[in-house]
């Protein structure tokens, strides 16, 4: 696994870690507690992690760059004249 990898990983698991201790426990079935799992904490975050809320509107507009035909790319808007 490439450093870049691991670390993704890691902040992710961070981020889980987190969310866990603001939601607090939950009381299960019978008095048993519990943690959030995975799923509960992903309805609450609406599937967004850090990284997509970082990278996410980046990536779109570089997509957006990338198909356009030069022909739509004003050269001199570029430039500043």
């Amino acid at each position: 696994m490439g450093a870049k990898k691991s670390m993704k990983r890691k902040l992710l698991t961070t981020e889980r870690e987190i969310l866990r201790r603001i939601c607090e426990p939950t009381k299960y079935r019978h008095g048993i507690w519990r943690n959030t799992i995975n799923d509960e904490l992903n309805d609450l975050i609406r599937n967004k992690n850090i990284f997509k809320l970082k990278y996410g509107p980046k990536m779109k507009l570089a997509g957006h760059v990338h198909r356009m035909t030069n022909d739509r790319i004003d050269n001199n808007s570029m430039s500043g004249n």
